[in-house]
């Protein structure tokens, strides 16, 4: 796919700064084939085919950002990406506790430097940028005590401590703004419990815990799977042709219960719907090659991009925010529901100023044909 086919134009002013008062009093656009509505999203639970399986992502967004300063006063950044276990820092005949991780990082200097985030945080650079960016640190507590009144695991639980402390919410560049108190709630997913995104799956916002429970009592079923959205997910397509793109890699699980439950959608001919693009690349990554329409349980990396020409084989229906132009989210969307009829919805909803990006306003979409190949009808 070309590039310039994800272009749009959108007024700066319809990106979301802040996210709607309420979580599901966000608008939802629902894209029919040949009719556009224009619902709130606690309307959601209207649309959705009975008896649908409903699968979201329940990634937990980490205060990854560090603002700090290097050793010679000059400002430092680091963006924590993941996790990489633990290990020691050796000066001299000392040896203290750490972790170790990969960061994008701006202004850290030499490696071999350190950083310090607040009076008691350091993280030092162990090694530069790989053919990700990520460059390798090490967060250690300054001066935890002598090392024979305290133990490593007493060690690593205050870097644990001053981490979560020290960071901010890792919000998108296209906000414009630094994070503030209500971010630290609304720049999570009801559903979000295992720690390790630095970005949320957006589309997930929107979900409370009462809508949830309206689901449930109408017969649709919930699922979780986990995928951590990674800094590729803001990484911009810099080639003219989306075969060209690297698509950055993010690790995905799919729990037994939840291939159990994708087996149960198609033994009685419901339809599955992903919440978030993010569900769309795990389960699709996941899918049985024996069963079309089913998903093996597992865990793994991901790359998979998905552009028109896709052949869907578990994902029946997509819950999703307005996407960036330009982005490899966009061209997923197209190859889901059709290029055409996803520009077209994406006028109307310029037209009729709904807000965009990751706390903006959701469209739901029915996939052209049923990936299981049972769906039922929408109302």
């Amino acid at each position: 796919m070309r590039t310039a086919e994800l272009s749009y134009e959108l007024p700066h002013e319809l990106i979301a700064r802040y996210p709607a008062a309420e979580r599901d009093a966000a608008r939802l656009l629902v894209v029919e084939p040949e009719r556009l509505h224009h619902e709130c999203f606690a309307a959601l639970e209207t649309w959705l085919p009975e008896r649908a399986l409903v699968v979201v992502n329940d990634t937990r967004v980490l205060p990854a950002r560090l603002l700090g300063k290097k050793e010679t006063g000059g400002r430092a950044e680091l963006l924590l990406v993941r996790c990489e276990g633990q290990g020691e820092l050796r000066d001299g005949s000392r040896a203290r506790p750490c972790e170790l991780w990969r960061a994008l990082a701006r202004g850290a200097g030499r490696v071999g430097g350190d950083l310090w985030f607040g009076t008691a945080l350091g993280a030092r650079l162990l090694g530069r940028a790989d053919d990700e960016g990520l460059c390798r640190v090490a967060l250690f507590a300054r001066d935890p005590g002598p090392a024979a009144q305290v133990g490593a695991a007493d060690a690593l639980r205050t870097i644990a401590a001053l981490r979560a402390a020290e960071g901010h919410v890792p919000l998108p560049p296209y906000l414009g703004r630094g994070d503030e108190p209500i971010d630290r709630e609304r720049y999570q997913t009801v559903f979000g419990r295992v720690p390790g995104a630095v970005a949320a799956p957006t589309a997930g916002l929107h979900f409370t815990e009462t809508l949830c429970a309206r689901l449930l009592a109408r017969g649709i079923e919930l699922a979780r799977l986990t995928l951590h959205v990674g800094p590729g997910t803001f990484r911009p397509v810099s080639v003219d042709d989306l075969d060209d793109h690297p698509m950055h890699a993010e690790p995905f699980a799919v729990p037994e219960e939840t291939a159990q439950a994708v087996a149960r959608a198609r033994a009685r001919g419901a339809e599955v719907v992903a919440v978030g693009t993010t569900v769309v690349r795990a389960l699709e990554s996941a899918a049985d090659p024996a069963r079309p329409g089913h998903v093996c349980a597992g865990s793994g990396e991901t790359k998979l991009l998905i552009q028109p020409g896709h052949r869907f084989t578990v994902v029946d229906g997509l819950v999703t925010n307005f996407h960036l132009p330009g982005s490899t989210l966009l061209a997923l969307v197209y190859a889901f529901a059709g290029a055409e009829r996803v520009r077209a919805a994406y006028r109307a909803a310029v037209a009729e100023r709904y807000r965009f990006f990751s706390y903006g306003d959701a469209m739901y979409l029915r996939a052209r044909a049923s990936a299981g190949g049972t769906g039922s009808a929408a109302p």
